[in-house]
């Protein structure tokens, strides 16, 4: 198997949303949240504002799309808003590639963290984040603060989430 990380072009866009929406199967295998597999994914147009700001890498298996994470920077952290991996392609270390890349970029630029949101009982959500060094985060900042209430507003239960950090 063959992987390739690169950052995301123009050209890539369009394929992203197909790509989130066969990532989102996965949450198929959980009744309660099941709706999520049909949920709204991220427009090509949104897709591409990260493109465009270098805060979008892409997965590739034999040149095809497999993966992608996006994310955007905050005072002190990159906040990954979304990791996503072809349900195909998930458990071959893919999600662990991207957030390695995403780590190096936060680095060079003199950030001091990774920061996302997650389910807190999804076993490939924040279980699998506390595997790569990834804390709960308890006293939110501002940001964290802020894309949590943006999530409880968009119907996800407030207590079935969390924020981690990843200290670089």
């Amino acid at each position: 198997m063959n992987i390739y990380i690169r950052h995301t072009t123009c050209d890539d866009v369009a394929a992203l949303p197909a790509l989130e929406r066969a990532a989102g199967e996965r949450f198929r295998d959980d009744p309660d949240l099941a709706w999520l597999a049909e949920g709204e994914v991220i427009s090509a147009e949104q897709h591409l504002g990260y493109a465009e700001r270098g805060l979008s890498w892409l997965a590739l298996a034999n040149e095809r799309p497999v993966g992608f994470l996006l994310a955007e920077a905050h005072p002190s952290s990159l906040f990954i808003v979304e990791l996503s991996v072809d349900l195909a392609w998930q458990g071959k270390g893919i999600g662990r590639q991207l957030i390695a890349r995403a780590a190096d970029h936060a680095r060079k630029v003199g950030l001091t963290s990774l920061t996302l949101t997650t389910f807190r009982d999804v076993p490939w959500n924040a279980p699998f984040y506390a595997k790569l060094g990834f804390e709960y985060v308890t006293e939110l900042t501002p940001e964290l603060r802020e894309k949590r209430e943006e999530e409880a507003a968009h119907g996800l239960a407030y207590n079935s989430r969390c924020a981690m950090r990843l200290p670089l």
